[in-house]
């Protein structure tokens, strides 16, 4: 079965093309739960686990008010409750539910109380399809296009969180660094000694920069979930492209971030996450990288 389809998108790559971009789109719609939710879990786990610290200094008020917490956080996960309303509370129906479409027809605003629907849920849908679509387009029909749509799914997910909280979750960064050692394994991208050199290579250069600027400063400049996906980088394409990577990310994050400063969308004194940077840099360099590199290395003869 999976010997026929493969020997049918490659008889018809637009059919793997059409595929890839409307799978995009279906799991665009499940990352905006996951950029909204995960990030509320991890929150309640991390306050439950507080509450237990501290159990013996809290009153018993104090103990029900945090047991109702507890109770009312596990009741939230990835797949419940059902999407609804943040104003009127009324249930989103499947065919409301149509990645763009659906908002679309929506003229976004709620079907019920007409409270408007952030235009971000749509951009993320395009944003996951067209990416899928790239992706599938560079590698053709080939293991390496299947799991480069994966990690682009994935990195979406963590620039948005990054952008939105100024975390990296564990649940997802390190997954990764594990997936990219075992394609490491049958040298999908990367052999298997450049796969653990390039996740050691990027864990321990991004630490050792973070530690450097923490005894000369005594700030932070970065957070751990900056090394793990630098990591997760390397594991995936092997410590040749981290160099290439470092100095793309820096400027992707010079551009956004005096964008950001110019049209004050964000306080000069207010830290910018430097995940998204990573992202997009490592997205861009996944693809392009051996052309911007030669690219670079013609330009200084």
């Amino acid at each position: 079965m999976l010997s026929d389809l493969i020997s049918l998108f490659n008889q018809y790559p637009v059919a793997f093309y059409s595929s890839c971009a409307v799978l995009g789109l279906l799991v665009g719609s499940f990352l905006n739960v996951v950029i909204y939710r995960l990030p509320k879990m991890m929150q309640a786990e991390w306050a439950c686990e507080c509450r237990e610290l501290l159990a013996d200094e809290l009153t018993e008020e104090a103990k029900k008010s945090a047991k109702q917490s507890a109770e009312q956080s596990a009741a939230m996960t990835l797949s419940k409750p059902a999407s609804s309303c943040p104003k009127c509370g009324a249930k989103i129906k499947p065919w409301q539910n149509i990645p763009v479409i659906s908002w679309l027809l929506l003229r976004g605003k709620c079907a019920k109380c007409s409270n408007p629907i952030s235009m971000r849920y749509p951009i993320i849908e395009l944003l996951s399809g067209l990416a899928s679509l790239v992706v599938a387009m560079h590698f053709g029909v080939t293991w390496q296009a299947l799991f480069m749509i994966v990690l682009t799914w994935c990195l979406i997910a963590l620039t948005m969180i990054d952008f939105d909280h100024m975390i990296l979750p564990d649940q997802i960064t390190l997954p990764l660094v594990w997936l990219g050692l075992i394609l490491g394994l049958n040298n999908v991208f990367v052999s298997l000694d450049q796969a653990v050199i390039g996740a050691i290579a990027g864990y321990m250069s991004l630490w050792s920069i973070y530690w450097l600027f923490k005894l000369a400063t005594g700030k932070e400049g970065m957070g751990y979930g900056d090394f793990k996906l630098f990591a997760v980088f390397g594991a995936w394409f092997g410590w040749q492209l981290l160099p290439l990577l470092i100095l793309m990310a820096s400027l992707v994050g010079a551009v956004i971030g005096v964008s950001l400063i110019l049209f004050k969308r964000h306080e000069g004194s207010k830290p910018i996450p430097f995940g998204p940077y990573l992202a997009i840099a490592g997205w861009i360099c996944a693809l392009w990288g051996q052309q911007i590199w030669a690219r670079y290395m013609g330009l200084l003869g």
